[in-house]
């Protein structure tokens, strides 16, 4: 496991979270449903055997671009004024955001500048060229990410859409979370991928923006645990790059999520890369739909046995089983290099 850079370590114990505010993500909502889908929730009894809970899978996999990523992209570059947004957008991303904002960028007829690790899955790097978007690639660092980013809006003038250190990114990831609850009010806890934060802290703000009680869960895998540790420690803790099948959660968290996060997360589970592939087949052979690893990420730790026992969550009324979300993020899955054996 790549070990973080102390000298990226921040002590933010005494940080104040500044969130958006439940107005602005119903305005996120009203603004960006005309171009999103609303998901639908789907259910296992199979999976529901395994783990000992009922399961409700919000299924952004089937969101337009294949992730949960249009609603934060859609939210921030809708937001954006004629003038402001005239030079176009950049952003650095694995390849989900970057498509995300390529697909809205086009929606405003602007240009979007997409860096992208040159190990991203060949899969990304067509959805973004599909969309338009126009790609610098860069070595698979979180540093390099960021300098390549800097460099390409010096030189275009563009706007940046970082994918996880903004209140328009993190409104738009928390109507997901905001639209489960809607559809289901009594779930005890909502479990989602974390590796920059968006859209766990969105899940935080949109289910417990419903439900102040609900419990929300991060989870994350092992070989990109910066999350667990800097909520473990109080210390935000970067990795700089990590090779976890996952590819989707190799980023770390911002001051910014991380502050929402310290404030509203019950915890973060981690998922080991044999947990992640085999959660992965087991949804496309039990559920007949397609996720990505990333996704998979979310439900993994929960197919271990106890641990949803172990959670401790608080007993229903009526002696049932407890009642949990998922969300599932994303279903770009490089079809020519799966996982499985």
């Amino acid at each position: 496991m790549p070990a973080a850079d102390s000298s990226m370590q921040r002590d933010l114990s005494k940080t104040v979270a500044t969130a958006p505010d439940w107005p602005t993500i119903l305005a996120a909502h009203a603004r960006i449903a005309p171009h999103i889908h609303r998901t639908p929730v789907l259910t296992s009894s199979s999976l529901n055997d395994m783990t000992g809970a009922h399961l409700f899978f919000k299924c952004d996999n089937f969101q337009k671009t294949g992730s949960f990523k249009i609603r934060g992209a859609s939210n921030a570059i809708f937001s954006m004024s004629e003038q402001e947004i005239a030079r176009g957008v950049v952003t650095p991303s694995s390849g989900n955001h970057g498509a995300a904002v390529a697909c809205a960028a086009r929606w405003r007829s602007v240009p979007a500048y997409i860096v992208m690790p040159r190990n991203a899955p060949k899969v990304k790097f067509q959805a973004v060229e599909a969309y338009g978007g126009k790609i610098t690639y860069c070595e698979p660092t979180i540093s390099a990410r960021s300098e390549a980013a800097a460099r390409v809006q010096a030189e275009t003038g563009a706007v940046l859409v970082h994918p996880y250190d903004d209140d328009r990114i993190i409104a738009g990831q928390a109507t997901a979370a905001k639209e489960l609850l809607e559809d289901f009010a009594d779930l005890n806890a909502v479990f989602a991928p974390v590796s920059g934060g968006g859209l766990l802290s969105g899940t935080c703000l949109g289910a417990q923006g419903i439900r102040t009680d609900v419990r929300v869960y991060g989870c994350e895998p092992e070989r990109a645990d910066d999350a667990y540790r800097s909520l473990t420690t109080g210390i935000l803790q970067a990795q700089e790059s990590s090779d976890t099948i996952a590819d989707g959660l190799r980023a770390s968290l911002s001051p910014r999520t991380f502050a929402i996060l310290r404030e509203r997360v019950s915890g973060i589970l981690l998922a080991s890369e044999e947990e992640i592939i085999a959660a992965t087949r087991l949804v496309w052979e039990r559920m007949k739909i397609i996720i990505e690893p990333s996704c998979a990420v979310a439900v993994a730790p929960l197919l271990r046995k106890g641990t949803v026992q172990a959670l401790g969550l608080p007993p229903r009324n009526d002696g049932a089983l407890p009642k949990l979300g998922v969300i599932f993020s994303g279903g770009n899955l490089d079809l020519s290099s799966l996982p499985f054996k």
